[in-house]
């Protein structure tokens, strides 16, 4: 097969360097650069006429070439009339005819063309085979519309083992020159992978600290830590900046883990805590089995501050478990259609619950704790939540591959809207970070001159505000230590549960 000849003859003599050729590719050359470039045109095609068809939750939004330059932030693509045009730095390295709508065929051979030119100047993808190409130009596409996405090799790949084995945070990493940490693999379906870091990410900051201030040592321990924990990153991408927080975990790690605290001198029963790492099938059999398993207990934990989700029905299967047939939340595909999500069976325990969320709190976990909140279920603790609730679709592509897509957006079970605003905890974590601050907020809540405000019910709050009011915490291991401890302080007196269940 050969791609159609539509490129203009090189001759502008006011830009002789710009590549403007009358083919797309080298005539009769269908491997360049390690690739089959007839073949990855053919996937681009088909994954921009997939996308065209995809319901973005009522929005209408569109897919553009130009969101390729945050593949590196020294490229630069705009659309110039009817042309397309790539700088690098200051230099202009290619000039070609922008496709007409819908000719998918052509948005293919210009992809895969500027990615040509992309690989030559950066050795990082230059090393990226073809599922790797596919994954970061679709995580490229969709980050242009703050959409979330995935390029996944196989549907195979989707019905896999619910727990795997994991040594440290999801990744691995070595030194740069200037000292930060590069990382050089991700482990699928770890923390890393869940909260998108990639290969070539740089860590620039653990906790509030420099890394290049760090020792190996330091960051070996943090890194390659068998015992659960909590650690905040600070990420060098090349979309920009951002933050994310993972969870340590165990050398098996499930898509749930349970921790059973005896009974001790503040306690009568012991505490369940119930880390839940993707609201899924799997978690679901793991919390089941431990309610079963720890009956009678004084309160339940459930640590959701670094959960995801994409499965609507999973979710649904977890809330029922603790409140029985009542709207959890509603997925929206679009801008008319709304499918309540009720859970079909009845909760199987009544025992009282915190539920810890944070700014890594996301898909539909930020509906399942928003639905503990609406129906009365659980006292909120934490931050607020990501805002990014959302649900998969799974589109399958010609090539074997599947999109995975985000596209469905969600509100609670009682109709307010998540994605964008998120979920906002009735005790802030980081209002209360030292013992005096905690004991004056054991008294204010008994006294009852706690003055909290439950947000979530105020249509109008002004959520940068709220967010501004409680702001995350930066290091993992403070949150840890006062979501323990607040928790267990709410379960010790049943008058402050009681009052924080009213608020």
């Amino acid at each position: 097969m050969k791609i159609k000849q539509f490129f203009l003859m090189l001759g502008l003599l006011c830009c002789p360097f710009v590549a403007q050729s009358d083919t797309l590719f080298y005539d009769n050359v269908e491997i360049q650069d390690d690739l089959d470039v007839y073949a990855v045109s053919d996937v681009f095609a088909d994954i921009y006429e997939k996308l065209d068809g995809v319901n973005w939750a009522g929005k209408n939004i569109d897919v553009a070439i130009e969101s390729l330059e945050k593949l590196n932030p020294d490229a630069h693509i705009a659309a110039t009339g009817e042309r397309a045009v790539l700088v690098w730095g200051d230099e202009l390295i290619a000039n070609y005819p922008y496709p007409k709508s819908k000719d998918w065929k052509s948005y293919g051979d210009l992809t895969t063309t500027l990615l040509l030119r992309m690989r030559e100047r950066d050795a990082r993808l230059r090393a990226l085979k073809d599922a790797e190409l596919y994954q970061v130009v679709v995580n490229a596409l969709l980050s242009g519309i703050d959409q979330n996405g995935n390029y996944i090799y196989s549907r195979d790949m989707l019905n896999g083992d619910d727990s795997h084995i994991l040594t440290s945070l999801g990744f691995d990493g070595g030194r740069d020159s200037r000292g930060n940490l590069r990382i050089t693999g991700v482990y699928k379906d770890s923390p890393a992978d869940m909260v998108g870091i990639r290969e070539g990410d740089i860590v620039s900051e653990i906790n509030g600290e420099r890394v290049e201030r760090m020792s190996d040592e330091d960051i070996s321990g943090i890194l390659a830590g068998y015992n659960s924990g909590t650690e905040k990153l600070k990420l060098l991408t090349p979309s920009g900046n951002r933050y994310v927080t993972l969870r340590r975990a165990t050398i098996m790690m499930a898509d749930a883990d349970v921790i059973y605290r005896a009974p001790n001198k503040d306690t009568k029963e012991g505490i369940l805590e119930i880390i839940i790492h993707k609201v899924s099938d799997g978690a679901v059999d793991i919390v089941n089995e431990a309610l079963a398993k720890h009956p009678d207990v004084s309160g339940i934990i459930l640590d959701m501050r670094t959960s995801t989700g994409d499965n609507e029905k999973s979710a649904a299967k977890l809330a029922g478990l603790f409140m029985g047939q009542k709207p959890i939340m509603r997925a929206i595909e679009t801008a008319v259609d709304e499918l309540e999500v009720v859970p079909g069976g009845d909760a199987v325990t009544g025992v009282p619950v915190v539920v810890l969320i944070s700014d890594t709190t996301r898909g539909t976990a930020e509906a399942l704790a928003a639905s503990f909140n609406e129906n009365k279920r659980g006292v909120l603790v934490g931050t607020p939540t990501a805002g990014r609730a959302r649900i998969a679709s799974f589109i399958d592509l010609k090539n074997g591959g599947v999109l995975e897509l985000l596209n469905k957006s969600v509100k609670t079970g009682y109709g307010k809207v998540l994605d964008g605003r998120g979920v906002f905890p009735i005790v802030c974590l980081s209002n209360i970070r030292n013992a005096e601050q905690r004991e004056s907020f054991l008294l204010n809540v008994i006294n009852g001159k706690f003055n909290a405000h439950d947000y979530n019910n105020d249509k109008n709050v002004d959520v940068n505000a709220v967010r501004a009011a409680c702001p995350k915490i930066i290091s993992g291991t403070d949150e840890d230590a006062l979501a323990g401890v607040v928790s267990v302080q709410i379960f010790t007196d049943s008058k402050v549960y009681d009052q924080l269940m009213d608020i």
